[in-house]
């Protein structure tokens, strides 16, 4: 979580125009301090902002550009080797004792959706709340051979943190339509733990200065679980660069790294919900798809993918 906050620093301190400045660099004196404290502006201002350290031509930086919002950030990642090799020489944890096996018998996914709100429009705003629900269900139909309805839904306002709470102490599993930001990255206090947040599924518009970021939510300590519910957000983009939709949504691979029990996971995923364009249109309204929609479109032909994360400017020293 540091390691990936220093780097979110380093994208704001370039989008932002700060540079490094001998005058800023602050050294701690109360090493102490909780980690959601630390002051990762320290890293630009000590070392330099993103693009004073590639030391590059700015139109020559491919993909390590910032994004102002006129293009798309929807990445594909391969996939890869995704059959793990069998290590003979170590006991292997059995996948029987994983979270995901437990919530597999249990036979329901607990799933928070969050309703975004603070939109010029309630049409937006319900439609992020369908695409959420939709990521809800398409987690659903991953982890219980295609059934997408094996699902307990709860419903949150974004105006307090109770739906973070109900996913600290254990009455969700998961929380969708959450704004990546980086207080609820790490634990902030007793009752809230921290929180691991997928790869973004939906971009919005600037929001009192900063952009908003869509993502799933899990605690901290499912590492396993995270793991799963990214790659679910993943096959979804994944299956639009590579045309699977829900008819042929066996075209995606088979996936062992979470038990022989998952191996159709992705499959059974995208049966359900198609390619990001599908849920995206199902939500947005016919046509949508092919519409302008600034950053939540694929970024294929390598196009700049630097945003930072909100919450960094919070940390910027009083001068």
């Amino acid at each position: 979580d540091i390691i990936n906050w220093v780097v979110q620093a380093l994208f704001y301190g370039e989008e932002q125009g700060l540079t490094k400045s001998s005058s800023l660099c602050q050294n701690y004196t109360d090493m102490t301090r909780s980690l959601s404290g630390l002051n990762f502006l320290n890293a630009v201002y000590c070392v330099g902002n993103y693009g004073e350290i590639l030391h590059g031509d700015d139109n020559n930086r491919g993909a390590n550009q910032i994004n102002n919002g006129t293009t798309g950030m929807l990445y594909a990642i391969p996939f890869g080797e995704l059959q793990p090799e069998i290590d003979h020489d170590h006991e292997r944890i059995s996948i029987n004792s994983t979270i995901l096996h437990k919530m597999r018998n249990n036979g329901t996914l607990n799933c928070g959706v969050i309703d975004p709100g603070g939109h010029d429009s309630a049409e937006v705003d319900k439609t992020l709340v369908g695409m959420s629900v939709d990521y809800c269900h398409t987690l659903a139909a991953a982890l219980f051979n295609g059934n997408f309805g094996s699902i307990n839904l709860w419903r949150f306002s974004a105006n307090d943190d109770d739906s973070f709470l109900a996913l600290n102490n254990g009455i969700i599993d998961v929380l969708s339509g959450v704004r990546i930001e980086q207080k609820y990255d790490f634990e902030s206090s007793a009752l809230l733990g921290g929180f691991r947040f997928s790869t973004p599924y939906y971009y919005g518009n600037k929001t009192e200065g900063e952009n908003a970021i869509y993502s799933l939510a899990t605690r901290d300590a499912n590492v396993l679980l995270s793991s799963f519910v990214n790659c679910i957000v993943l096959a979804t983009i994944y299956a639009q660069k590579n045309n699977i939709a829900k008819k042929n949504s066996v075209d995606l691979p088979l996936v062992s790294l979470f038990g022989n029990e998952f191996t159709w996971a992705l499959r059974d995923a995208i049966g359900y919900s198609g390619s990001y364009d599908q849920m995206y249109e199902k939500n947005f309204g016919k046509g949508s798809a092919e519409e302008e929609r600034s950053r939540n479109d694929l970024n294929e032909y390598g196009g700049p993918q630097i945003l930072s994360f909100p919450g960094l400017n919070q940390a910027k020293p009083q001068i």
